[in-house]
C-alpha cells in the first residue's frame, strides 16, 4: 500500500509508493563516459586553464598554481555571483517593486578540485585523501565567513550529467550567499520551534529516533550516524550526520573530519557495488554564518541520488514519489556493506 509521510525537518509530504518498490537492479541508468586530456582544467597540469588558486594542498615546495598539488581550490571561471557586485553605497538592498524586486548579484562561487587523477571517485580516494578534502572545505568555510558580508555557504558536489555536472572530473562546489536562502531559512525555522515546544534539538532527536529503531541506519560510527531517512525524497536517499551536537559545518574537528572521511568512502563504495554510474547530488546542510543558531539547529549532509525524474506533479504539489521505501534502500546497502566485507577477506 502507499504510504504518505512527512519530513520532520521540512514539514513537507513524501509519497512512499510501496507496492512498485525497486531495488537497485531495477533502475535504468544512463551510461557515463569518461575521458581525461589535456582539454580537462581540472587535470594535473593544466593549472592555466582555470582561474588562479585561492586555496591548495600539495608538497611544500611546491608553488601555487603549478602541478603536484592533492586538492586545488578556484574561483568558478563561470561564477553564479561575485564578489565584485557589492554595490557602491555598501548595501545589499532590494530594487525595483513588489512585482519584480532585484538586488546585486553579491557572492563567491568556487570550485574544490578533489583530486588530480581525473578518474577518482567518492569511493576510490583513500580515507587520508579525503581527509584532506573535508579538511579544505572547512578552511574555505573560515576563510569566507571571515567576510563580514557573507550569510551562508552552501556545499555541494553534482556527480554525473543528469545530476547537472557539467565537467566530469571530480570536485564540490562552495557558493556564499549574502543571506540563508528560503529553504534553509524554512528549516531553521522548524527547528527553532521545535526547540522552543520541546527544549531538545530536532535533529538529536532524529538521530535517538533512528538509532533507536535501527530499520533504516546504514551505519554507526564513534562521531556519525547514516541513514536513509523515514520521508526520503529520492530512492537511496542517504543523511550523515554527526551524533554531536553542532550548528555548523565549520565545528568539524579533526577526528571528526577523519571519521567522515571514511564514512563517504564506504557510503562511496555501497552506491558502486549496488549501482552503476549513479548519478547523485551531495549537500551540506549547515547553519548560516554568525550567532543564535547554536541551540537548535544540527548541520549534517544528504546525498541524493537521481534515481527518478522531478515531473509535473511534483512541480504543481511539492510532493515527491519515491519508488523505494527507505526501510529496503537502508538494507539493500546494508547488505552491500557485506559484500564490502567478503571483498576485503578475500583479498
Amino acid at each position: 500500500m502507499p504510504e504518505l509521510r512527512k519530513d520532520p525537518t521540512t514539514e513537507t509530504w513524501v509519497v512512499i509508493s510501496q507496492e512498485r518498490s525497486k531495488r537497485p537492479s531495477d533502475f535504468q541508468l544512463p551510461k557515463e563516459t569518461k575521458a581525461a586530456g589535456a582539454d580537462c582544467p581540472f587535470c594535473d597540469g593544466n593549472e592555466a586553464k582555470t582561474p588562479p588558486e585561492v586555496y591548495a594542498l600539495g608538497p611544500p615546495d611546491r608553488q601555487p598554481n603549478t602541478p603536484g598539488w592533492w586538492v586545488r581550490v578556484v574561483s568558478n571561471k563561470f561564477p553564479a555571483l561575485r564578489l565584485e557586485e557589492w554595490p557602491a553605497n555598501g548595501g545589499l538592498e532590494m530594487g525595483g517593486f513588489e512585482l519584480a524586486a532585484r538586488m546585486p548579484g553579491f557572492g563567491a562561487h568556487e570550485v574544490l578540485i578533489e583530486s588530480p587523477d581525473h578518474y577518482a571517485t567518492l569511493a576510490s580516494h583513500s580515507q587520508e585523501h579525503l581527509d584532506l578534502v573535508l579538511k579544505a572545505l572547512v578552511r574555505r568555510y573560515h576563510d569566507l565567513g571571515g567576510d563580514g558580508r557573507m550569510g551562508y555557504m552552501q556545499i555541494f558536489k553534482n556527480w554525473g550529467h543528469v545530476a547537472g555536472a557539467s565537467l566530469e572530473h571530480t570536485h564540490l562546489q562552495i557558493i556564499v550567499l549574502p543571506r540563508a536562502p528560503k529553504t534553509a531559512a524554512h528549516k531553521l525555522k522548524i527547528a527553532q520551534d521545535y526547540y522552543h515546544r520541546h527544549g531538545l534539538c530536532l535533529y538529536c532527536d532524529l538521530i535517538k529516533f533512528e538509532a533507536d529503531h535501527g530499520e533504516r541506519v546504514i551505519e554507526e560510527t564513534n562521531h556519525f550516524l547514516v541513514f536513509a531517512p523515514y520521508a526520503s525524497r529520492f530512492p537511496f536517499e542517504t543523511w550523515i550526520i554527526p551524533k554531536s551536537h553542532q550548528h555548523s559545518f565549520g565545528q568539524l574537528t579533526g577526528e571528526q573530519s577523519f571519521d567522515l572521511s571514511g564514512v563517504l568512502k564506504r557510503l562511496g563504495r555501497r552506491l558502486e557495488l549496488s549501482f552503476e554510474d549513479l548519478p547523485y547530488n551531495l549537500v551540506w546542510q549547515t547553519a548560516p554564518y554568525g550567532p543564535g543558531h547554536e541551540s537548535y539547529y544540527h548541520w549534517h549532509l544528504e546525498l541524493l541520488p537521481r534515481l527518478t525524474t522531478i515531473a509535473g506533479f511534483e512541480l504543481g504539489s511539492g510532493y515527491y514519489i519515491n519508488p523505494t521505501a527507505p526501510e529496503a534502500a537502508a538494507e539493500s546497502l546494508r547488505e552491500a556493506s557485506l559484500a564490502m566485507a567478503f571483498a576485503g577477506a578475500s583479498h
